[in-house]
């Protein structure tokens, strides 16, 4: 995934109200910047870390930047929740997924289950369709492990109980933890954070769901997935 145009480079002093950042450009100049995350983002909004925004496009936004990433030691971190289903669909159509490869189909936001949609669904003629549900991942708390989720989710226990319904019903269903980060290894579940996703992806498990990791590579011009992460139980 490619950013329409450069990054702006600044220095956050906070952020609040959790869709707003305060940042210090390189300027000089202070700006209020969206936040589409609305996790807890433990560990990547410390004040004084250098992060990264976007120009708004559209002349009549409130808010005129958006924040993409943080610098985190020596890696950047991808922090925009909106980017992870286009990052993966387009690893998917460029073969960069094995697991994922072989469906000539691939279409996004797809109604299913219970008032939910699918990420991507695809579909090719002789297969069952593969429901692909897409995580965001950008948490680390001990050194090389990633870990989803950050804070509580009741809708994504929910949505991992309607990926196995389908897998009941003759199709495939892929969990995708995208892992916007370069220093991790490996990943996990926060089983601590939020213990009824934790049973709710190990029922969805036993009943056939399936589940990967990918780590991304990060620069202020692109995000694009880079290799596979061990999953750890």
């Amino acid at each position: 995934m490619d950013f329409p145009d450069p990054l702006l480079r600044g220095t956050l002093v906070k952020r609040y109200k959790r869709f707003m950042a305060d940042v210090v450009l390189e300027s000089g100049d202070t700006v209020t910047a969206h936040c589409a995350n609305t996790g807890a983002m433990l560990g990547v909004q410390n004040p004084g870390s250098e992060v990264w925004l976007s120009p708004a496009r559209n002349p009549d936004r409130k808010l005129k930047f958006t924040w993409e990433m943080i610098r985190i030691g020596e890696s950047l971190v991808g922090i925009n929740t909106a980017h992870p289903n286009k990052i993966v669909a387009e690893a998917i159509e460029a073969g960069k997924i094995p697991e994922l490869s072989g469906y000539g189909d691939l279409r996004r936001e797809v109604k299913y289950g219970t008032n939910s949609r699918i990420d991507i669904l695809l579909s090719e003629d002789g297969k069952p369709d593969c429901y692909v549900e897409i995580k965001n991942v950008h948490l680390m708390r001990d050194t090389g492990v990633a870990e989803f989720p950050d804070s509580m989710s009741t809708r994504a226990a929910k949505h991992q109980g309607e990926l196995a319904n389908m897998v009941e019903q003759g199709a495939r269903s892929v969990t995708v933890y995208l892992c916007q980060r370069e220093d991790c290894d490996s990943f996990r579940l926060a089983a601590d954070i939020d213990p009824d996703y934790a049973r709710a992806v190990k029922d969805a498990k036993q009943r056939g769901v399936e589940a990967i990791c990918y780590a991304c590579a990060l620069t202020p011009e692109a995000i694009s997935i880079s290799h596979r992460l061990e999953m750890k139980h």
